[in-house]
């Protein structure tokens, strides 16, 4: 009888973990919003990024030259 009580709540344990592991999959409409509000900010940031490189005129030919100037320097020490 014991036997038989153990393997049930077992199963049962098994059967109730597997559930709240692939159970939740969907997503509610929070977090649908978060994820819209996260990528709205990430596409504020870039913009704000390219728009300060326009302005101090750091392009990627500047920041090349930048890299190969911290390089020369690098060497020089």
């Amino acid at each position: 009888m014991e036997k038989n009580y153990i393997a049930t709540l077992l199963f049962i344990t098994t059967l109730a973990l597997t559930l709240l592991t692939f159970g939740c999959d969907s997503q509610g409409p929070a977090e649908k919003s978060g994820e819209k509000i996260d990528q709205a900010i990430e596409s504020t940031k870039d913009a704000a990024g390219d728009a300060a490189d326009k302005i101090t005129g750091k392009g990627p030919a500047e920041k090349v030259g930048e890299s190969i100037d911290e390089t020369a320097e690098k060497m020089k020490e």
